[in-house]
C-alpha cells in the first residue's frame, strides 16, 4: 500500500536544501530497496554512513535524499548537476519517522507502547488479550512478531519507521482498532516510534541490559525515558511501575509535562496497588486495589512478576477508556505468552519443565524467584549467554542462577560469532564449581529433564520464544519448548 501514490516532500514535512519540492513515490532506507521516484534516507550507521550507498540508490532511481550534515558532505559531490533533491536535517531518523507517518497516513485509533528492560512482551500481549476479551479488534507488535486480530512476522522488537508505519496502516485497513507495541531502547534511541500517535505508554522496570549498544546506564535510561518525554503526547496517560526507582523519576517527568499518571506497585500511593498473592501449581490468586477498591482475581499465570505485568496491562486498557470492572473480569482469561514462563512439558512423575526468555541477570533472578513458590521440590536451572552482546552480564547471570536454583546447568545460548566455550566460561565464573557445564543445548535440556524427581521443576532460560540458535552467522532450527517435550517423551518412554 502507498506505492501507487505520490506525495511532495513538503507533504511529508520535508524541505529541500538543494533542489525542488519533488514528488516521491515511496520511502527507502536500504539502497537495494529503492525504486524509481523514491526518497532515500541516508542515515548515520554504526559501521558506515548511509550516504556511502547513495550511488546505488541513484542508480535505482532515487529522486530525493534525506540525510544529516555528515551525509551532506558525502552526497553533495555525487549530486552535483543533478535534479535530485537533498534534504538536510539535524535528526534524519526522527524526520524519517514523521515522514513515514505522513506517507502511510493511518494507524489504529488507539495505540499504546510499553518500555522497560523486562516484561514488555507480556504487558503488550496481555493488553491485546484484554482488548480482545472486551470484543475489540486488537493486535500487539514486538519480539514475537505481530499477533492478535492481525498477524505478521517482525524482524525487530520495534520495527524501523517505514516498516512500522506500513504495518500500522495495514492493521487499520484490516479493521484493527487497538494496538499495543513494545518500545525497545534501540527503537526509541533510533526514533522509530516518533510519529506514532500514542494514547498511553507504560514503564515496567529498569535493569542491566544492552550495554553493548548504549555506552552507559544513563544513556540506556535516557533512551527509555524518551517514550514519555518525547513520544507520548502531553494529553497521553503514563502507566508507571513506581516500585522501581526509575519509575519515580519518570513520574516526575510525566507530571511536569501534564500527563495523567497511573502508578502500579505495592505502595499505598499507587492507583493500581498489588496487595497480595497466593501461589499454586497452576497459577495464582491476586488481591489488588484499584483506586481504593479491593479486587480479587484468579490469574492462570506462573510467576509472581506476571501479576505486575497483568495489572500494568489492565491499567493501560483502563487508561484508554475501558470500564475497570470489565477489564478485571477479563484477567482470568489471560494466557501465557510463548516463551515467557511457558509450561513446556510435564513428566510422568509430575515434574514440570518451563521455558523463559530471561537473558539478563535481573531477569534470571526474577524468573527463578517467581517460579519457586509454585514448586514443591527442587528447582533446576539451565542458563547461558548470547555472543556479540554485553559481556559484563555473563558472570552475573551465572551468579543469579546459582543463588536461586538448587542445581544449575550452564550451556550455549546464541554464541553467534564468539567462541561458545569462552562465553560458557564467563557464565561458569559466576555460577561456581557446583554448576554443571554442558555445551550442547539439546543435551543440557535432556540432562536437566533427567534430573527431575516428583515435585521438581526445570526452568530453561535465555531463548524463550526463539525457534533458532545462532551459531556463527548461521541460524539452526532450535526450539527450547520443543526440545523439552522431546526430552520428556524420550525419558518417559513415550517415543
Amino acid at each position: 500500500m502507498g506505492e501507487a501514490v505520490t506525495k511532495a516532500l513538503s507533504d511529508l514535512g520535508l524541505t529541500a536544501r538543494h533542489g525542488e519540492d519533488v514528488a516521491v513515490t515511496g520511502l527507502s532506507v536500504d539502497s537495494r530497496q529503492v525504486r524509481p521516484g523514491h526518497l532515500f534516507a541516508a542515515l548515520p550507521g554504526v559501521k558506515a554512513h548511509g550516504a556511502t550507498f547513495l550511488p546505488a540508490a541513484l542508480e535505482r532511481g532515487a529522486v530525493a535524499v534525506l540525510t544529516d550534515r555528515a551525509g551532506e558532505e558525502i552526497a553533495r559531490p555525487l549530486l552535483a548537476g543533478s535534479s535530485v533533491a537533498l534534504v538536510v536535517v539535524e535528526d534524519p531518523r526522527q524526520s524519517l519517522a514523521y515522514a513515514a507517518a505522513l506517507w502511510f497516513g493511518a494507524q489504529p485509533a488507539t495505540v499504546v507502547a510499553v518500555t522497560g528492560t523486562n516484561g514488555k512482551t507480556s504487558v503488550a500481549t496481555f493488553t491485546r488479550q484484554i482488548w480482545q476479551a472486551l470484543g475489540l479488534e486488537a493486535a500487539n507488535i514486538g519480539t514475537t512478531g505481530v499477533e492478535g486480530s492481525f498477524t505478521a512476522p517482525s524482524a525487530h522488537t520495534t520495527p524501523e519507521p517505514i516498516t512500522l508505519h506500513r504495518l500500522l496502516a495495514e492493521m487499520a485497513e484490516a479493521g484493527v482498532t487497538h494496538a499495543a507495541m513494545e518500545a525497545s531502547s534501540h527503537g526509541l534511541a533510533q526514533r522509530r516510534l516518533d510519529g506514532v500517535q500514542l494514547s498511553a505508554a507504560a514503564f515496567t522496570n529498569f535493569t542491566q541490559d544492552h550495554l553493548d549498544y548504549h555506552a552507559t546506564f544513563e544513556e540506556y535510561f535516557a533512551a527509555k525515558a524518551g517514550l514519555f518525554t518525547r513520544v507520548l503526547p502531553e494529553d497521553g496517560v503514563a502507566v508507571l511501575n513506581t516500585d522501581d526507582p526509575k519509575g519515580l523519576e519518570l513520574f516526575d517527568f510525566a507530571v511536569a509535562r501534564g500527563q495523567r499518571v497511573i502508578r502500579v506497585g505495592h505502595d499505598s500511593s499507587c492507583e493500581m496497588r498489588l496487595g497480595g498473592q497466593r501461589f499454586d501449581a497452576a497459577g495464582q490468586d491476586v488481591r489488588f486495589i484499584w483506586e481504593d477498591a479491593p479486587q480479587l482475581v484468579r490469574l492462570p499465570l506462573i510467576g509472581g512478576f506476571q501479576a505486575m505485568n497483568a495489572l500494568t496491562a489492565a491499567a493501560l486498557v483502563i487508561a484508554c477508556g475501558a470500564e475497570p470492572a470489565e477489564v478485571f473480569a477479563a484477567l482470568p482469561k489471560l494466557t501465557t505468552v510463548r516463551g515467557r514462563m511457558q509450561l513446556a512439558a510435564t513428566r510422568a512423575n509430575g515434574a514440570t519443565v518451563f521455558v523463559d526468555y530471561a537473558h539478563t541477570p535481573d531477569a534470571v533472578e526474577t524468573a527463578l524467584k517467581a517460579l519457586r513458590p509454585h514448586v514443591l521440590g527442587r528447582l533446576v536451572a539451565i542458563v547461558g549467554a548470547g555472543g556479540d552482546r554485553d559481556r559484563t552480564k555473563r558472570p552475573l547471570m551465572g551468579r543469579a542462577a546459582t543463588a536461586f536454583a538448587d542445581h544449575v546447568i550452564v550451556t550455549d545460548d546464541n554464541p553467534r560469532t564468539e567462541d561458545p566455550a569462552a562465553i560458557r566460561a564467563a557464565v561458569m565464573e559466576g555460577a561456581g564449581p557446583e554448576a554443571q557445564e554442558v555445551g550442547d543445548r539439546a543435551e543440557a535440556i535432556l540432562r536437566g529433564v533427567d534430573a527431575l524427581g516428583p515435585g521438581d521443576a526445570l526452568l530453561i532460560m535465555g531463548k524463550g520464544h526463539e525457534r533458532g540458535q545462532v551459531i556463527g552467522t548461521d541460524i539452526f532450527p532450535f526450539d527450547d519448548a520443543e526440545q523439552a517435550s522431546i526430552a520428556v517423551a524420550a525419558l518417559d518412554g513415550k517415543i
